[in-house]
């Protein structure tokens, strides 16, 4: 039972529920507490140690409902073959006869499975092993107790891809023994015999129960790993490069990144050192008590607060990854310094006010809409220069993303060495690959001369990593 408390857990943290090794030992703890008959119980205990949020809570019932309440699989016999109906029926006869008075007593006639297992050793074997007896009697406590195990032994815990039911299928068949009835059932072919077709039936009834248990437990096993799989391949694939379809999905996915982060990042209470004994306040605030000091004040220097300048270039060839940088900036406000947002193309203008009147998702639309065209970098700069160059300061980073193709025009260097000068430090992302850049019309090669740090961005595992370096330095 304990190690199916730890599979259940892994099914959970599948599925985006945060169990560390110290909640997995107190929610062993509280199951060798609560133990497994009441299961309600069981449920309750084990949701109040490893559910944190309201979240978590459904998708740990989810969970619990789906993995603890699996009935037992049915191995009845289904149909009875014609030979073997009518050895019941005989069989049913003579039970007859001997209650009827004067009534002749007959022995009960053999299922045609046991009249072919007196002419063949093998498939008499195959009639007292374990397996075969429990389909007989359809003890599915038994079967489904063995098909549990077998299961265990393959690594079917393990499974991800729908491509794998088949794989596991027969690895489990397997370890049940069903090679024995394969074998016996071609035996049976060769013979002609009449009990094939009894034989059959129980093979394709084992073989159905174990699609059907995989089926299961690939629902149960998969579903996070699946998700899991999902984000990983749209976290690395190009943005510009990412259907419509899974746009959603894409936003979600940054939102959980962004919350990952500011778990992370988010400022924690601390005490900090008192500092530098202020002896002028100290004195003057003892004056009305004679000189006596009873309050002591401290030197206090106040922290300015970072900023942090994204400017996006939102002309068609970046639109994309203008768009998803500024919804990863947008939901993290609760840990990043105070954002402010331009965007450009022929022009720029600050569009930090349509993030505070609307949603991310249409503010981004409405800022593509109005600065989307033709790109000119030197145009831009000056006007960004104009709107907030004089905000720049030491607390300052300014995050520019762009493809830096400037349709040779004037790159207005001046500006950017300005701005490099002024800041703390300035991050250009290009979502062309180094080997573009400098090539045809890129500028990239000289704006980078202007950048403390500059890197190839085009998918969320860079932005994420890139963002997260930006927080650990405005902390």
């Amino acid at each position: 039972m304990q190690s199916n408390l730890l599979n259940f857990i892994q099914v959970l943290r599948s599925n985006d529920v945060r169990i560390s090794p110290a909640e997995t030992l107190d929610a062993v703890d509280v199951a060798a507490t609560l133990g497994y008959a009441d299961r309600s119980l069981l449920r309750d205990g084990l949701a109040m140690t490893l559910a944190k949020t309201p979240e978590e809570e459904v998708i740990f019932l989810e969970c619990f409902q789906r993995f603890f309440h699996q009935g037992l699989a049915d191995f009845a016999s289904g149909e009875v073959p014609a030979d073997d109906a009518q050895a019941q029926s005989d069989a049913d006869e003579t039970a007859a006869g001997d209650d009827q008075p004067g009534g002749a007593s007959e022995e009960q006639l053999p299922s045609p499975l046991e009249s072919a297992a007196a002419d063949s050793p093998q498939l008499q074997a195959l009639l007292e092993s374990t397996l075969m007896q429990n389909l007989l009697q359809n003890d599915r406590n038994q079967l489904t107790l063995a098909m549990n195990r077998a299961g265990e032994r393959v690594g079917l815990q393990q499974i991800q891809m729908f491509t794998q039911k088949g794989q596991y299928t027969r690895k489990i068949l397997d370890e049940l023994g069903e090679a024995h009835i394969r074998n016996a059932v071609i035996e049976l072919e060769r013979a002609d015999s009449p009990a094939l077709v009894s034989l059959q039936r129980y093979r394709d009834i084992l073989r159905e129960q174990v699609r059907d248990y995989v089926e299961r437990e690939y629902l149960l096993q998969a579903k996070g790993k699946t998700r899991q799989f999902m984000d990983e391949v749209l976290s690395t694939t190009r943005l510009n490069n990412i259907e419509h379809m899974y746009l959603h999905k894409v936003q979600e996915l940054i939102r959980k990144m962004a919350r990952k982060l500011a778990s992370r990042h988010s400022r924690k209470r601390r005490q900090l050192k008192r500092g530098q004994l202020d002896m002028g306040k100290t004195i003057r605030k003892g004056i009305p008590n004679e000189g006596v000091m009873f309050n002591t004040y401290w030197r206090r220097t106040r922290k300015e607060k970072p900023q942090i300048l994204a400017v996006c270039d939102v002309s068609g060839s970046v639109a994309a990854y203008a768009k998803f940088l500024l919804l990863f900036l947008y939901s993290l406000q609760d840990v990043l310094p105070k954002v402010r947002s331009f965007a450009f193309s022929s022009h720029l203008g600050e569009v930090s006010d349509y993030f505070q009147q609307h949603p991310v998702e249409k503010a981004i639309e409405l800022v593509n809409w109005k600065y989307g065209g033709a790109t000119d970098y030197g145009s831009s700069l000056m006007d960004f220069a104009g709107l907030a160059l004089d905000d720049i300061n030491s607390n300052t980073t300014v995050i520019i993303l762009g493809d830096a193709r400037n349709n040779n025009g004037d790159p207005r260097m001046d500006i950017m060495q300005s701005i490099y000068q002024r800041s703390r430090q300035v991050i250009w992302l290009n979502p062309e690959s180094r080997r573009a850049w400098g090539t045809g019309d890129s500028e990239m090669l000289r704006y980078q001369s202007a950048c403390h740090f500059s890197a190839e961005c085009n998918n969320l595992k860079q932005l994420e990593r890139i963002i997260d370096q930006l927080l650990k330095s405005t902390r």
